[in-house]
């Protein structure tokens, strides 16, 4: 048993104690005097959050495959335990090894939310490291960044070592490589960046130089070392039947927000939703073939006794195997009593009829994503879901027994209008009339319709990157004046004050002058900024006021097709022609065919995989 860095009567004093100690079911343990590189894998938010995610399960496993790497877990402390690691000088430590994070060869980040931003400073700190790397020295480990948030770079780029951009098994690999031998050799913290602008998918921000307009936009993007390339390519792996997968998961000690088995199916999305920078960034879409997946959903299950399994992908009913492979796991599940989680799946007859036997005993709420109010403003962001669609799949719904549906929204799209707005009003009474349309002895005694409304972010990389964002006013008289619609009793509306929403957009597409306000930012005391109860926007006006910057001119602004965008010097396969032209249909409400019905040359074949070369 390791001995645990923070004693009892701390541990006594903190929330969910449970967080700090380590030790869990199938978590590694390795020796120490056999180890050429440590690694502390950091998600930036509580135990039970990172714990849920599966791409720090992933990564943590593939690493400790490798018998010279140690790979150990970070996750930022709750604030009673920060306090109690401040006052008696404890600094930030793995779970695994108990150990402080400064004396391990990487810290990496995976960075899924602008809003933990100001935790990865914070973390940084905590582990008694120098927060900008131009200050750090030989003796502290390197810093590195990946995940979705990394597709930008810049609001992190004072911060971060180098970046990674694309997904971890593909290339991940071949920094470490480099890292050994260059430790064997004693060289210095510079040369092996400079040794890492050899590796395609890498980027070191300290190897380019950013100059800007009078008006604060760019005016070039320059690499200042002969090495640096001007495109960082994204890095993906092409076929995931033969990538690593893990056949274990760690068993936390408390519930985590996601607590069960999850299963990816595939990567990628067909379907071109224009405001989803997910369905872009990891174009294209790559499946696992039905076998493969069997095989690991057994061994997960097997490995963990976890009673619940869930699909992993941006849209389930997209895999091609789904029936079949439904039919095989529905099989499983049902001898072992192991309940199934089906997230992401479209509004179709198989979808129903394949929910109604996942919940034959108890029917649960029924979950629907039009995005939009009107057909007019779902053909503007691609949509593909028409209102017959969604009324249709409600009646047979409502037929086979359930009762609730959730339906989902976005406020402040493009384009939108009043009339857009109170359409999401109109299709909830749609749906409320549809199921008293059905006769009493064939549906529930009464329905619930729980609308809930998100605030529209554009984000890099998608069609609508150049949009502006509406304002905080704006995005808040738009739910006020939705909430007013809203008037009969069977439906709910749910929302959100959209202040964090408005400061998302800015981080997103910020440049490196957006480090200097979370700097500001963190020092007069924000972090965990996703977390509803703890943030305070007079903070962040204050380290606005502090570095100067109009947070508007991130978020609010239009930007031009010509504009140089702080995101430019990076590759995800998609070109930005390709995303004009998508942006140009949006704005004459034209819609997009998906991938399998037809290729719209988006520049993801260059990866060589995936559906693009799907016969």
């Amino acid at each position: 048993m390791t001995t645990l860095r923070v004693k009892d009567e701390l541990l006594l004093q903190v929330e969910k104690p449970a967080r700090y100690i380590g030790n869990e079911v199938n978590s590694v343990k390795k020796d120490l005097s056999k180890i050429d590189i440590r690694f502390a894998f950091c998600f930036p938010d509580v135990y039970e959050v990172g714990m849920s995610h599966l791409g720090m399960q992933i990564l943590y496993y593939y690493l400790n495959e490798r018998k010279d790497t140690y790979c150990e877990r970070v996750f930022a402390p709750w604030l009673d335990m920060e306090q109690k690691m401040r006052e008696h000088n404890i600094p930030l430590f793995a779970l695994e090894s108990q150990e402080d994070i400064k004396n391990f060869d990487f810290l990496g980040f995976t960075l899924q939310y602008e809003m933990c931003y100001t935790n990865v400073i914070n973390l940084i700190d905590l582990a008694g490291i120098p927060i900008w790397s131009k200050d750090r020295g030989e003796e502290d480990p390197i810093i590195c960044a990946g995940g979705p948030c990394a597709y930008n770079p810049e609001p992190l780029a004072h911060f971060i070592d180098f970046f990674y951009i694309g997904e971890g098994e593909a290339s991940l690999g071949k920094v470490l490589d480099i890292y050994k031998v260059h430790k064997q050799e004693g060289g210095s913290r510079r040369a092996f960046l400079e040794k890492l602008l050899d590796v395609e998918g890498i980027y070191v921000p300290c190897f380019y130089d950013v100059y800007y307009n009078e008006d604060g936009t760019i005016n070039r993007f320059v690499p200042n070392h002969p090495k640096a390339k001007t495109k960082i390519k994204k890095q993906i792996v092409k076929d995931l039947d033969s990538t690593y997968y893990p056949t274990h998961a760690i068993m936390p000690w408390i519930q985590t927000v996601h607590d069960r088995v999850v299963l990816e199916v595939f990567r990628g999305c067909i379907r071109g939703c224009r405001f989803c920078h997910a369905g872009f960034v990891y174009r294209p879409v790559r499946e696992k073939s039905k076998d493969v997946l069997m095989k690991q959903a057994s061994l997960l299950l097997e490995n963990t006794g976890y009673e619940e399994i869930s699909l992993a992908s941006l849209s389930t009913s997209d895999y091609s195997q789904l029936e079949k492979f439904s039919e095989e796991l529905l099989e499983v599940c049902r001898e072992s009593k192991v309940n199934i989680s089906l997230p992401s799946l479209r509004i179709d007859e198989f979808s129903l009829d394949l929910m109604g036997k996942v919940q034959e005993i108890r029917k649960s709420s029924l979950t629907f994503a039009p995005e939009a109010g009107t057909q007019r403003l779902r053909n503007v962001i691609n949509k593909g879901i028409t209102e017959e669609d969604i009324i249709s799949g409600s009646r047979r719904a409502f037929e086979g027994g359930w009762d609730r549906v959730k339906l989902y929204f976005m406020i402040g799209l493009p384009t939108e209008t009043e009339q857009d707005i109170e359409g999401i009003s109109d299709l909830a009474n749609k749906i409320v009339d549809t199921f008293y349309a059905i006769p009493k002895e064939n549906r529930a005694k009464t329905v619930k319709v729980v609308v809930s409304s998100s605030c529209f972010v554009p984000k890099p990389f998608t069609p609508f990157q150049w949009e502006p964002q509406n304002t905080y006013q704006e995005f808040m008289d738009k739910q006020y004046f939705l909430k007013s619609k809203i008037k009969r009793k069977q439906i709910q509306y749910n929302y959100h004050d959209a202040i964090v929403s408005a400061l998302e957009g800015m981080i997103a597409r910020g440049d490196r002058k957006v480090g200097d306000v979370l700097y500001a930012a963190w020092k007069a005391g924000c972090k965990f900024d996703g977390w509803s109860e703890l943030f305070e926007f007079s903070k962040w006006e204050k380290a606005f006021k502090e570095t100067g910057i109009d947070p508007a001119f991130y978020a609010s602004r239009r930007r031009a097709y010509d504009e140089i965008l702080p995101w430019d010097h990076i590759s995800v396969g998609v070109t930005k022609d390709f995303l004009k032209r998508e942006h140009e249909r949006a704005m004459k409400e034209e819609v997009t065919p998906n991938c399998r019905q037809f290729c719209e040359n988006c520049g993801a074949k260059r990866f060589r995989g995936g559906i693009c070369y799907e016969s």
